[in-house]
């Protein structure tokens, strides 16, 4: 086996170790995915054309969105990168990645050009690499619980508060 295939398997991602920790359901990880890969072209388009000024601020701006395009390829579609020998190692550590961590960063990386340059074109670009952040981000909120469970956390509550009541009124007679 060469060196290059002991790389491969090494940075091949484990499918049991991301998917059973985060609680993502299948259909959800592809969404955030496919979202991370459209923020990418958005951002990259925005970038280019925010690139086509004389404003150094816009300049900088535009920079900053192709990298966020890049780094959104290389976590999120690391085959659109098959020319770079280290994106799949990156993509497997970003896997690893919580999804709150993810959110954080993802999100911290659109604001930024946002905060660079505030123009339609900054703002409509980093628009869905925000809301891949977000995407993330309710998923580090986790799954909404059933009624039952909350109407059973309820009744605790309510007994709860009902004994302490009436251990303060025996205590006053």
């Amino acid at each position: 086996m060469s060196s290059q295939d002991e790389q491969f398997q090494a940075a091949a991602p484990e499918p049991a170790s991301s998917s059973a920790d985060d609680g993502m359901t299948w259909w959800y990880r592809w969404l955030c995915r496919i979202a991370g890969v459209i923020g990418g072209v958005s951002c990259a388009f925005a970038g280019l054309w925010n690139c086509v000024t004389i404003n150094p601020l816009n300049i900088a701006a535009g920079v900053w969105m192709m990298l966020n395009a890049f780094v959104l390829f290389l976590c999120e579609a690391p085959f659109c990168c098959q020319f770079i020998e280290f994106a799949n190692a990156v993509s497997a550590r970003a896997d690893k990645l919580r999804a709150w961590q993810k959110a954080a960063f993802y999100c911290g990386m659109a604001v930024f050009p946002v905060m660079l340059s505030l123009t339609l074109t900054t703002l409509f670009g980093n628009a869905i690499a925000f809301a891949t952040g977000v995407l993330y981000g309710l998923s580090a909120l986790g799954k909404k619980g059933d009624a039952i469970s909350y109407a059973r956390i309820h009744q605790q509550q309510k007994q709860m508060d009902e004994e302490k009541l009436t251990g303060c009124l025996e205590g006053q007679s």
